[in-house]
């Protein structure tokens, strides 16, 4: 969960840097998983990428994802 979990913030971070912003620009985190017992695995990725003030978050608990997936982040970012 670790590793996809630092992976979705590696390309979410990238197509926030081309658009010239960065994770200090997030504003709202929703986190969808298929299986909460991952929850903290994902949480311990997700503390890393940000700074106080923390944006607000949502984890969501779904029954599946596309792909096969068990973990999908959705980023709202805003222009200062």
């Amino acid at each position: 969960m670790e590793h996809r979990t630092q992976q979705c913030f590696d390309n979410l971070f990238g197509v926030l840097a081309a658009a010239g912003l960065g994770p200090d620009n997030v504003v709202k985190v929703s986190v969808f998983l298929t299986d909460m017992d991952d929850f903290a695995a994902m949480n311990e990725v997700y503390a890393a990428q940000f700074s106080e003030p923390f944006p607000a978050r949502t984890t969501i608990g779904v029954a599946s994802l596309p792909l096969v997936s068990n973990l999908e982040i959705e980023l709202i970012a805003q222009r200062p």
